[in-house]
Formats: structure tokens, sequence, C-alpha cells
């Protein structure tokens, strides 16, 4: 209860308390927030929801499209605050049906490539990139999403799919050419750190937020979808 009542304030301070236009809310705002909740976590269809709230199919759309931008994270600060503060970035796969924004991919199904950092150390979610198409590799993914400007000037680990992006990288073996015992040291250090990006996305994608896993909606849905679970993450892992 004390994470919904944060997530309620989140709403409320960011103006989501009140419809900009026509008839009142027939939900109350602690209601709509539930309902959007659910909808990330279950995955259900507008009809199935309005079932459960009480309330018509087109009710639930308008709820989830009007509450869903006021959970998106925040803009990311200025690294001069947190010079010292290293991040993780990584793409993940969802499925979307959406073929505007996905692309067959190498998990065998219509998916968009999402680029995610976080924390190192708190595995709070800093950042989330704008979907790309599942067939675009990391590298190019970073530069389009947009995360590529977020990680300017912050120490920021990554996997080998990130090569020439000035982000850190593991050591990488070339033919006739082994790694050095030194150069093996660093890079299994390198996955133990990295391998946290992949218990978040575990964590927001496997045993969450089910969402993610199937991406019914269209349009710029999946960015809000994203954005959201990013803020309810970070709010149950602070809590």
């Amino acid at each position: 209860m004390r994470q919904f009542r944060a997530l309620v304030k989140v709403v409320r301070e960011r103006g989501g308390a009140h419809p900009a236009l026509g008839r009142p809310w027939a939900l109350t705002l602690e209601e709509r927030v539930l309902l959007v909740a659910v909808h990330y976590r279950t995955n259900l269809t507008m009809r199935q929801l309005g079932a459960l709230f009480g309330v018509s199919a087109g009710t639930v759309c308008r709820t989830v499209t009007q509450v869903g931008p006021h959970l998106a994270l925040e803009p990311v600060r200025r690294r001069a605050e947190t010079p010292d503060r290293l991040w993780i970035v990584d793409g993940t796969m969802i499925p979307v049906r959406d073929r505007n924004v996905a692309a067959s991919s190498r998990n065998y199904r219509f998916s968009a490539n999402v680029q995610v950092i976080i924390d190192a150390d708190s595995r709070l979610v800093i950042a989330t990139g704008r979907p790309v198409p599942g067939n675009v590799d990391d590298a190019q993914a970073l530069r389009r999403s947009g995360m590529a400007e977020v990680c300017e000037g912050q120490a920021v680990l990554a996997d080998g799919a990130y090569w020439g992006t000035g982000l850190i990288v593991p050591h990488r073996k070339r033919t006739g050419r082994p790694l050095l015992p030194a150069q093996e040291t660093d890079n299994t250090e390198h996955r133990r750190v990295r391998s946290r990006v992949e218990h978040t996305f575990a964590r927001m994608k496997m045993k969450n937020y089910k969402i993610l896993r199937d991406c019914r909606c269209k349009g710029n849905v999946l960015h809000t979808a994203v954005q959201a679970v990013a803020t309810i993450h970070n709010l149950a892992m602070a809590a």
C-alpha cells in the first residue's frame, strides 16, 4: 500500500487527477491508477478490464491513455551531479503486434528493441529509449533511440554489441591472439557487474509486468508502457 500511495502521488503531482476536457471520470484517481497498474501487470484486454472495474472498454482505453504518460520516468539529470556513478545499458526484445514499430527478430517474433539504462549500484532504471525495430543491432539502436546522448559524459558498461560507441565494453578475442590473464580477469568482472541489467529485465518482464511480454497496443503505447513500468519498478526497489 505504501508503494501504491507513492504511485498515486506521482500521478496527482503531474496533473493526472482531473480530466483535461469533457465529463468527470467514472473512476476515482486511485481506481484509475490501479486500473493502469493492473493493465501493465496482467496484460488483460480492455474488455476484460472494463468488466473487472465496472466500466466500458472505451473508458479503460481513455484511462490508460491519460494516466500512463503521467507515470513516465522523469528526465535524466546532468551527470555533473553524479560523476562517480556507473551505469549499465542493454537492449531487450519486446514482442509487439504493431508492425510499424516491430520487425522479425532473433527471438523469432515481431519485436521491438528497447534500450534501457540502469544504475549499477541501486539497479534503478535511469532512462529508457524509444523502441526501434527488433532487427536493428544494439549499437545502432542506442543512437536511434536517443540513449547515446543520455550516456554522454558518463561511465556506462555495455556488452560486446556496443563496440565503437564509446562505452565500456569487454576485451575482444582476436584470431590467433588470446587474451592476457589481466584481460580475462577484466572480462569476468565486467560480466559479473553487467548481469545486473539482465536481472532488472527479468524482474520487469518475466516476473511482474506481462505487457512487456506481448504488447498488443499500437502507436506510442509501448514506449509509454516501458517508461511507466520503469517508474513502478523504481518505486518498488526504493521502498
